[in-house]
């Protein structure tokens, strides 16, 4: 595990923010069964295609998923590196257990 030192605060915002939303969730519960075309997506999303396009570029700029391209098609599927990541992220910000120390002033500083 990471210490909140080394947390790279604004990848983790990133990979936080593309599962933020409830279609791009359900983009990646469609995806977790293998790769799938945008047309498949969309079908399983219930979503048009600029929508559902829309989301994608969200989720692979947070490096979420990946495409591969053949011919006209776009295929995609979920990149299992990032999901371990996100596990270590979700480590990172548990709580450490570590009692609480009674703030002897008003503006005590914190440190990550």
């Amino acid at each position: 595990m990471a210490t909140a030192a080394k947390l790279n605060l604004p990848r983790a915002a990133r990979l936080f923010h593309a599962l933020s939303d409830p279609t791009r969730l359900r983009l990646l519960l469609l995806l977790r069964r293998g790769e799938r075309c945008v047309c498949e997506l969309m079908d399983g999303a219930d979503a048009a295609q600029s929508r559902v396009s829309f989301h994608l570029r969200v989720l692979k700029e947070a490096g979420l998923i990946v495409d591969r391209r053949e011919g006209r098609w776009v295929h995609y599927h979920v990149h299992p590196d990032v999901l371990g990541e996100l596990g270590d992220v979700l480590d990172d910000i548990a709580p450490t257990g570590q009692a609480v120390a009674q703030c002897s002033c008003s503006r005590a500083s914190l440190s990550l």
